[in-house]
C-alpha cells in the first residue's frame, strides 16, 4: 500500500502533501524512498520565484544535483499545475527527473502535461509562501526533515 502523505518539516512549520500514486506511481515511489532514506533532510529550496513556484530537492543546493538513483521515466498526466500542486523538476529531456521537485504558488498551467504532477499540498501552504525568495535565495529555507505516513 502506498504511503498517503509526505510531510516536509520547515523552520516555520509542517507542509503536508497528499501523494498521488494514481497519477505518477514511479515518481511517488522515488520520493517516498528518498524521504525514508533521509535524502531530503537539510535540503534547501534553491529556486523560489514569487507567483510561480518553490523548487527544492537538490542536495548541492545549486539546481544541478540529484540523487545517485537513475533518472525517472516521465509520467506526464492531466492534473493541472495550480496552487499547491507538487510536480517534478527536470532538464529539457523529458525523462530526466530525479530528486528535484517544485510546489506551485499559483496557476502555472503552461507546465501542464510537460512535467509530472505527483502530489498536492493539503496543509501548511503558508510555510511554502513564506520561503525566502530568489534564484538562489540569500538565506534559503530548508527541509529540516521529510517523513512519509
Amino acid at each position: 500500500m502506498a504511503d498517503e502523505t509526505l510531510t516536509f518539516s520547515l523552520e516555520s512549520g509542517d507542509v503536508v502533501i497528499k501523494l498521488r500514486p494514481d497519477l505518477a506511481p514511479g515518481h511517488v515511489a522515488r520520493i517516498t524512498e528518498l524521504a525514508k532514506e533521509g535524502f531530503y533532510d537539510g535540503v534547501v529550496f534553491h529556486r523560489v520565484i514569487p507567483g510561480f513556484m518553490a523548487q527544492g530537492g537538490d542536495p548541492t543546493g545549486t539546481g544541478m544535483g540529484g540523487s545517485d538513483k537513475p533518472d525517472l521515466q516521465a509520467e506526464f498526466n492531466d492534473e493541472p499545475h495550480v496552487r499547491g500542486v507538487c510536480s517534478m523538476a527536470r532538464t529539457q529531456a523529458p525523462h530526466s527527473a530525479n530528486s528535484q521537485f517544485f510546489i506551485c504558488f499559483d496557476d502555472a498551467r503552461f507546465l501542464d502535461k510537460q512535467y509530472t504532477v505527483w502530489g498536492q499540498v493539503i496543509s501548511g501552504m503558508e510555510h511554502i509562501d513564506a520561503l525566502p525568495k530568489g534564484e538562489p535565495p540569500a538565506n534559503p529555507g530548508k527541509i529540516l526533515k521529510a517523513t512519509v505516513a
